[in-house]
């Protein structure tokens, strides 16, 4: 188990940075994890609402669950069209028993306390739903993006993301998951690349010297990286990383 209370509530006092800097996800992958039909979707760790508007914009009735108020009170004024907002956690959710058709985690999954929260997520979940963490990797294959976050530090969400393919990651409770990865890119300049940095858990967490560190070498390589040279925007590929995951 990897759960970090102290990253997981670190993105709070961030909101609006979070809200405005990381990416939405791709209305393919988002099909893919629902199905066409409306549905009732409860977002688990659902953040400013950015996957939340997503489900939303594809016609479902979504209840956004959230642990920090201030992500919430973003995700509220942000999104309308929410069926309901509650201040919550995985591993003790606000709603009743078999109320959600699928229930999503995006950019969430991997702060959960798993042995606490997976019995929770079977109990809110119908016999027939799914349970649906999406994950936003960025493609370290192009080699600017890899020099800049190989000068940070790699998320717990990348690892997760590959972890939940192991064997038993969704315990006892729930089948194999279906896989499959959706391409998309976001264009960004220099800024918008380290307001991203900025939002990370690695760096809301770092002390003073480590941020500073951080800024320097991040500044330092879109500055000089040969890939980037005379460009003033650039595309930042995601390989988003979707998972089918039924009652078992």
């Amino acid at each position: 188990m990897n759960f970090d209370a102290n990253a997981a509530r670190s993105f709070g006092p961030a909101a609006d940075l979070y809200d405005s800097i990381r990416p939405a996800y791709p209305a393919e992958a988002l099909a893919w994890l629902t199905g066409d039909a409306p549905k009732e979707v409860v977002d688990v760790g659902a953040g400013t609402g950015i996957l939340t508007r997503g489900l939303i914009a594809l016609g479902h009735n979504v209840t956004a669950v959230e642990p920090d108020p201030q992500m919430l009170a973003k995700l509220t004024a942000a999104s309308p069209g929410l069926a309901a907002g509650h201040e919550g956690a995985a591993e003790a959710l606000p709603l009743p028993d078999a109320s959600a058709d699928v229930i999503t985690a995006g950019q969430a999954f991997h702060w959960f306390d798993r042995p606490k929260a997976l019995p929770e997520l079977h109990r809110v979940l119908r016999a027939d739903g799914v349970l649906a963490p999406i994950w936003n990797i960025r493609d370290t294959q192009t080699p600017w993006v890899a020099a800049v976050w190989a000068a940070i530090d790699s998320s717990q969400g990348e690892r997760d993301a590959f972890a939940a393919l192991e064997p038993g990651y969704f315990g006892d409770g729930f089948a194999e998951p279906e896989h499959r990865v959706f391409s998309h890119e976001r264009l960004l300049d220099r800024p918008g690349v380290l307001r991203l940095v900025h939002s990370r858990s690695y760096y809301l967490t770092a002390d003073d010297a480590l941020r500073e560190r951080i800024t320097r070498d991040v500044l330092d390589i879109l500055d000089h990286h040969p890939d980037l040279e005379g460009k003033d925007t650039f595309a930042l590929p995601y390989r988003t990383h979707a998972f089918r995951v039924r009652p078992a």
